[in-house]
């Protein structure tokens, strides 16, 4: 992903091409592209301010957002489901095909972690409920 140009460059090039100064001749004393600068102060006319607008898709928003409830009580409700089969899942009762990946990171967003047991298999857990027990356990004693 492309990184902004810092605010104290975009308010220099602004202030440069307020005093009568073409974007192309800012672009050219700046060491910025011409088209840069164009944008910079289109965008500039439009919102009022040089601030770069934010980059990335809105938080809240996407493909699973819809199912957030359905999918955390099946894993609270089902620990130990594989990915695959909570995508087989949301597949049968909501016609929302996706992959394992995408409902794994999903899931570590809103809390759950990938936890092995005992027995090799793997168990998804919420972290503050982890955190909660091991804050519970007494500390060990310092060694003297």
């Amino acid at each position: 992903m492309g990184h902004s140009y810092s605010l104290d460059l975009r308010v220099r090039v602004v202030a440069f091409v307020e005093a009568g100064h073409s974007c192309r001749a800012a672009a050219r004393h700046f060491g910025v592209s011409d088209s840069f600068a164009i944008k910079l102060m289109r965008h500039q006319a439009q919102s009022g301010s040089p601030a770069p607008a934010r980059q990335g898709r809105p938080p809240g928003r996407g493909k699973l957002a819809r199912y957030e409830t359905f999918l955390v009580q099946t894993v609270e409700a089902k620990p130990d489901i594989t990915m695959p089969e909570l995508a087989a899942m949301l597949l049968s009762e909501h016609g929302v095909q996706v992959d394992s990946a995408t409902l794994s990171r999903f899931l570590c967003r809103r809390g759950f972690t990938d936890q092995k047991i005992s027995a090799g298999r793997r168990v998804r857990t919420r972290r503050r409920a982890r955190r909660a027990s091991r804050l519970a356990r007494p500390a060990p004693a310092p060694h003297a």
